[in-house]
């Protein structure tokens, strides 16, 4: 680990970002060049104490999960993610696979978009990141580990997880995953990732097997669903999702589809966060 090195990067690189770039008011009295040390942490989620040590170079180690928050936070490119990985002693999350970070690119279109949800997301279904309005309208999807990590083994395995969508949308939704899932299986074919994700599926769910036995293929570009939200109830939601050239990960942006899902929207925006129920909260995202 060189701390000097990690110290000097990440109080460049805080110095350097305008806080309008990461959707932070900014005040002509402002004094502070770039992002204060606070902000960051509020952004990183993180405590400011630690921040500080960082810039300091005081600190232990610390993990890929902390330094994928910070890369995050910071808008960091891909290099620059990648030389952070370095400096702190790790090696970078590869360039494909489930464990990359969103990219700096897509996160900050998440920023640019405002008060309209969006995701990224992998092409496996994980969320690698969300900005505001979809943490009020889906929930928060950053703490999952394992299995769970995947939107659609959660569909599949937990009956919570199918909560927030209408019985009657089930089926189609479902099929959905799982054609979405075999396109990426055909894109990644050998990936012992994926087919270890396909044959987990198979054992936890009579469903998913007899979805994935009829080997539908569909990668979704356009959608709308319902989703029932437990403050504020059915909402009606268009689907938009932009995928990067390599098809490794997707941008989804939900928009209201008429007035009375508007005027919800509107509404949950003024209530603000509250904790969802547990494992309830917007699990069907894609």
């Amino acid at each position: 680990m060189q701390r000097d090195q990690l110290a000097d990067f990440l109080r460049r690189r805080r110095e350097a970002i305008r806080p309008a770039e990461v959707g932070l008011a900014d005040s002509p009295r402002r004094r502070t060049i770039g992002l204060r040390r606070e902000e960051v942490a509020m952004l990183a989620g993180m405590s400011v104490d630690y921040v500080v040590r960082l810039e300091q170079g005081r600190s232990s180690q610390p993990s890929t999960q902390l330094l994928g928050a910070l890369a995050r936070a910071l808008r960091l490119s891909d290099d620059e993610r990648d030389h952070l990985f370095h400096l702190a002693g790790h090696r970078p999350p590869p360039a494909d696979g489930v464990a990359r970070l969103a990219r700096a690119g897509l996160v900050r279109m998440l920023d640019l978009l405002g008060d309209t949800p969006a995701l990224v997301l992998s092409d496996l279904g994980e969320v690698l990141a969300q900005n505001r309005a979809a943490v009020l309208l889906t929930g928060e999807h950053s703490g999952y580990s394992g299995d769970r990590r995947y939107v659609v083994y959660r569909w599949f395995t937990e009956a919570a997880a199918r909560a927030v969508c209408p019985p009657e949308e089930q089926e189609r939704q479902a099929r959905q995953f799982v054609a979405d899932l075999r396109a990426a299986a055909g894109r990644r074919s050998g990936d012992p990732t994926v087919a270890g994700l396909v044959d987990r599926l198979q054992a936890a769910s009579a469903d998913f097997r007899r979805l994935w036995a009829e080997h539908e293929v569909a990668v979704r570009r356009l959608d709308r669903k319902t989703v029932l939200h437990p403050r504020v109830g059915r909402l009606l939601m268009d689907c938009e999702t932009l995928v990067t050239p390599d098809q490794g990960q997707q941008l989804l942006v939900l928009t209201p589809a008429d007035a009375e899902t508007r005027e919800r929207l509107e509404l949950l925006r003024v209530l603000g966060i509250e904790e969802f129920p547990t494992g309830a909260a917007g699990t069907s995202v894609r």
